[in-house]
């Protein structure tokens, strides 16, 4: 038994490392620069923010502070803030200069509805009425971007003809519960949705990192708009397939856009990833008992028939564990956090598997979805 299943370990990581778009090399990035187009496009900005008060400044700021060369406006929409973000931007709106700069109340969240999805909606109605932007750039209140960001989207959006062209922001990792959180989501994410595929027209997988996505209007308009996911809890995976269908998107990591949100407790990782986790299987029993045992077939079985085992099985427990730590390491360099955290990987899918169970349960409770203060609309309502 025990080496058969060290054979089915060795034989998945084989594909893993091999045969998955070699999701770990972080090889799809924005180090390249694109070629500058004829012309410039207009961009409409669009930002929700909720409670956003220690970030939010940061973020527009560093919106305001675009080199870009075309037409540019930033519109931050208040989803029903009683932090004080409302009063900040708007202040900030009144003392920028030389970018346009809107500020919108969000009005009454409709039932079926996220609080996000609806803000953004009220954003791209106002640009497409008033700006009548070429594109949208969908991006969060805690999202800071280099000078040269809007240039390089738009850039390389012209140059590939993409329809959606998304970076996945770097995540702030300074506190130890960081450094155990952080590098994993990155991979496990390139793990689920391989960068490489999804930007390969042919391919079925698509996806897109919500804190920075550049939509072509057009093409949006033609996907059926913010409205076709509009109680999507994953929304930006799920607008990137929507988008996949009309047209090329592209998904890279990249050093130039960051996100500043802290994650210093177990407790705010854990809302982080639990939010979205049982979405992600489709809130489905039967994917959530399979991801179970697959998480443990492939992060868990190895090591612990390196250790336990014996013979051949204990070797090739060892090569899967020293596969995945392989495959984890230029998550960590990425990240600067030190190779060694790649043994704990296995201890990492353990706490992931965790939290993907603890957002079943809240979901069975009619807790599912919860961000600042609100339920996702999917979650069933408590008798």
């Amino acid at each position: 038994m025990g080496i058969i299943l060290a054979a089915i370990c060795a034989a998945l990581w084989a594909y893993l490392v091999a045969g998955r778009g070699h999701f770990w090399l972080g090889s799809v990035n924005d180090a390249l620069r694109p070629p500058a187009p004829q012309t410039w496009p207009s961009v409409a900005v669009i930002i929700p923010a909720r409670n956003e008060a220690d970030v939010i400044l940061a973020s527009v700021g560093s919106l305001l502070r675009q080199n870009y060369r075309g037409q540019m406006a930033v519109i931050v929409v208040d989803d029903d803030s009683n932090d004080g973000t409302g009063t900040l931007v708007t202040h900030q709106a009144k003392n920028s200069s030389g970018r346009r700069m809107e500020v919108l109340a969000s009005r009454g969240l409709p039932m079926d509805w996220t609080g996000k999805l609806w803000a953004l909606q009220q954003g791209i109605a106002f640009a497409e009425k008033s700006i009548e932007p070429d594109y949208l750039l969908l991006t969060d209140a805690d999202i800071v971007h280099e000078p040269d960001t809007l240039e390089w989207l738009v850039g390389h959006a012209v140059a590939g003809d993409y329809v959606l062209t998304s970076l996945m922001a770097k995540l702030r990792c300074q506190s130890i519960v960081e450094w155990i959180h952080i590098p994993a989501f990155i991979y496990f994410f390139q793990m689920l949705f391989p960068f490489a595929w999804v930007v390969r027209p042919e391919a079925s997988t698509a996806a897109a990192a919500g804190g920075c996505m550049l939509v072509r209007a057009d093409a949006l308009g033609r996907a059926g708009g913010i409205a076709s996911v509009r109680n999507a809890l994953i929304d930006d995976c799920s607008l990137a397939a929507r988008l996949k269908a009309v047209g090329p998107i592209w998904l890279g990591l990249t050093d130039r856009v960051r996100s500043i949100r802290r994650y210093d407790t177990f407790a705010d990782a854990k809302q982080m990833i639990m939010r979205s986790a049982y979405a992600q299987l489709r809130y489905s029993p039967l994917l959530l008992a399979g991801t179970v045992a697959g998480m443990a077939l492939t992060f868990v079985a190895g090591p612990l028939l390196a250790v336990f085992g014996a013979g051949l099985p204990q070797y090739l427990g060892a090569a899967v564990w020293l596969a995945m730590a392989v495959s984890f390491w230029p998550t960590l360099r990425s990240y600067q956090v030190s190779p060694l955290w790649a043994l704990a990987l296995p201890l990492i899918a353990c706490l992931y598997t965790f939290y993907t169970l603890i957002s079943a349960y809240q979901y069975l409770r009619g807790r599912g979805g919860q961000w600042k203060g609100r339920v996702h609309v999917n979650a069933p309502s408590l008798p």
